[in-house]
């Protein structure tokens, strides 16, 4: 009897070491996070990178605060400098121009690109003189802001064209919000809007409008923008970093691989669930994530094609910006050398 009591003792030692170890084990793999909850701003009608994963399960222990909707890239990431929020995005032109203004951010994670099927379009209608380059001087085009993707790529459309710097300014940016770039094109109050995604193929479905050219005539497949930290964020919050953008990296590499329908769904029931009282019905537009290279890894190469048009363009001096040190695959769950055993 007193030998079954002992076993029974010993097994409950063995079993409590096990779980003890499993504990210790666990509280290794995942650190301490320095803080739980991450603020950032969304997109009406729109599932974010971040919210996705979220959903998907891939920031827990962390919690995301939504503090309203953006309206522009650089009105995002503007928010992110001044502290407002924690992380947001916007083309690569605008954080670098924020970067050359002392801005203390880094890009972190590649989110939003241009490819077959997810591109950025400069329409005109379809009883439009606009055949060239050249007859949109003196003409307005329709952009959703200014100094961001949209003015950049039609500067580099016109220069590639031959249109002198005088010429090019002959052109006029009007900012626009792209929910509403299809009306202000129809009733005649611009000569030429940019549209996208679900925006795009609802007017096209309508008729009566075409394409000019599109940003991928220009520079092919690309990954346009990042999300970006700031940099004291980082110092200040290293497994919080890491937790986050391992997350929002998962997600990209996420629906990078998974048919578009069961994307399109998950965005459905994500935008159902929050309960903003917006319209989700564009989600049924969703094509691909225009990211790219897997998991939003950042290169060298995507960021100094805008440095280098930013010294063309003289708002920059040359060597004025180093690619490799506007942004950080750090924390990026893909990064270069991260082994397939850590991931």
């Amino acid at each position: 009897m007193i030998r079954f009591v002992r076993a029974g003792q010993a097994t409950r030692l063995l079993l409590a070491g096990v779980l003890s170890l499993g504990w210790v084990a666990s509280a290794l793999a995942e650190p301490r996070l320095e803080k739980t909850e991450i603020r950032y701003q969304g997109w009406a009608g729109q599932v974010t990178f971040i919210e996705l994963a979220e959903d998907l399960g891939y920031l827990a222990p962390l919690k995301l605060k939504w503090v309203g909707n953006t309206i522009s890239g650089p009105q995002d990431i503007q928010t992110v400098v001044t502290g407002d929020i924690d992380i947001g995005g916007a083309f690569y032109g605008a954080i670098l121009k924020l970067i050359a203004a002392r801005a203390p951010i880094k890009a972190v994670v590649g989110y939003y690109g241009s490819d077959a099927n997810t591109y950025q379009g400069y329409y005109v209608r379809d009883d439009s003189p606009i055949k060239t380059a050249r007859d949109l001087i003196g003409k307005k085009v329709a952009v959703n802001t200014l100094g961001a993707h949209l003015e950049f790529v039609l500067r580099e459309y016109l220069a590639r064209n031959g249109l002198t710097a005088s010429e090019a300014k002959q052109v006029t940016l009007v900012a626009v919000p792209p929910v509403t770039g299809e009306q202000v094109l129809r009733q005649g109050q611009v000569e030429v809007s940019t549209l996208s995604g679900i925006l795009r193929d609802k007017a096209l479905e309508r008729g009566g409008i075409h394409a000019l050219f599109n940003d991928t005539d220009l520079f092919g497949q690309f990954t346009g923008g990042s999300y970006v930290l700031r940099d004291k964020f980082i110092r200040d919050n290293p497994e919080a970093s890491r937790k986050l953008v391992e997350g929002v990296s998962r997600a990209i590499a996420w629906a990078q691989t998974r048919p578009a329908e069961e994307v399109r769904a998950r965005f459905e029931r994500i935008i159902a669930d929050r309960k903003r009282n917006e319209d989700g019905s564009s989600i049924k537009y969703w094509k691909s994530t225009g990211v790219a290279i897997k998991g939003g890894v950042i290169s060298d190469a995507e960021i100094q094609v805008w440095i280098d048009w930013l010294v063309k363009d003289g708002l920059f001096k040359p060597g004025q910006i180093k690619a490799s040190e506007t942004y950080t695959n750090e924390f990026n769950y893909f990064r270069p050398g991260k082994t397939a055993e850590a991931r």
